[in-house]
């Protein structure tokens, strides 16, 4: 799911002589071994001392410098490759590493890429609540309250319809408290938008922010978030740590049936969401999202334990979207059609 930026690859092969079986093996299988060279497979920090780089074939790592500056302890070559650092990396800090390889052919790779350093103390939460209709200058938003201590740094957050490739969000270091809310903003319509990253939840006074919560704002006033989408959040590791999966007709739509089928497998492979049906998850098992409006929000029942599944959820009352806050407990009831009454 997460995107590697800016790879810059330079290939340089260099012919080495090979036994008579060998040669034989190629020449049967229409291919010189000599000359196919490693490929990038991606990158990732696996603990505060420790960047591990992995690609298709053994390879020793010739040179690797990193921005900012880290000292080196000692590299570990292969199909994975790992360097140890001296010392340890503040949480989610931002890294770009170039990396020269050499393959047993000496064919060599050079790769520029940027990651995060690993963050340990990345607390557990739970999605709170979710407006999917916008009214300037009122926009989308997903809240989320925390369970425990810790820092938010490196959390991405993900929205099937805008982007199952990338994250749509992705946390900067935050020290949170356990029962404190975070709530990232979809859409920024006014200047006074402020991403609270100095330690002060008070500093953004846009509307919707919240004096109590951490608030956080997308940068443009586009669209993000759907009535029927999935809203999830993955770890470095790639897995998610929650999600809300919704429906407002039953279906997974027309234009965005493709992104939400895929959210659907993920969500049931990781056990994230429960479906009933077996197979491919079905939209029925998503939550009902057709009432939502920009007052009427999605809301977690945070009187029940959390099942992973639909019946953890309801829309509340008109006006009654409550960001940043405890949710307003009161529930929307859909006024009943009268028969032969349009």
């Amino acid at each position: 799911m997460r995107e590697i930026l800016g790879v810059c690859v330079i290939l340089l092969c260099t012919c080495c002589s090979s036994s008579a079986s060998e040669d034989n093996l190629q020449k049967a299988l229409g291919i010189n071994m000599k000359t196919v060279s490693p490929v990038f497979l991606g990158c990732s920090a696996v603990s505060s001392t420790e960047i591990m780089f992995h690609f298709s074939l053994p390879i020793a790592i010739v040179s690797v410098k990193f921005e900012p500056d880290l000292e080196i302890a000692y590299v570990e070559n292969g199909k994975t490759a790992t360097v140890h650092l001296s010392s340890e990396v503040s949480g989610g800090a931002p890294i770009t590493a170039n990396v020269l390889v050499e393959d047993g052919n000496r064919n060599t790779l050079n790769v520029l890429v940027s990651l995060r350093s690993r963050n340990e103390r990345l607390p557990s939460f739970l999605i709170t609540e979710i407006r999917t209709e916008a009214t300037k200058p009122k926009g989308e938003f997903v809240e989320l309250k925390m369970l425990e201590d810790g820092n938010l740094c490196a959390l991405q957050m993900f929205v099937a319809t805008d982007n199952m490739e990338t994250p749509s969000f992705e946390f900067p270091s935050i020290e949170v408290k356990k029962g404190d809310y975070a709530v990232v903003h979809l859409r920024t319509y006014e200047e006074n938008a402020v991403n609270e990253t100095s330690g002060n939840k008070a500093e953004s006074k846009a509307k919707d922010s919240s004096d109590t919560a951490w608030d956080l704002w997308l940068p443009s006033s586009g669209e993000r978030l759907r009535k029927t989408d999935a809203v999830f959040f993955m770890d470095q590791d790639d897995n998610v740590v929650d999600a809300v999966i919704f429906s407002a007709d039953g279906t997974w739509g027309n234009k965005t049936s493709e992104n939400m089928e895929r959210a659907s497998v993920l969500l049931g492979e990781q056990e994230a969401w429960l479906f009933e049906s077996e197979g491919v998850p079905a939209p029925s098992g998503a939550f009902p999202s057709g009432d939502t409006t920009s007052t009427r929000t999605i809301c977690r029942n945070e009187a029940v334990l959390d099942s992973n599944t639909a019946d953890d959820w309801y829309i509340t009352v008109s006006s009654g979207a409550t960001p940043g806050k405890p949710n307003n407990k009161g529930r929307y009831v859909a006024k009943k059609k009268v028969a032969g009454v349009n």
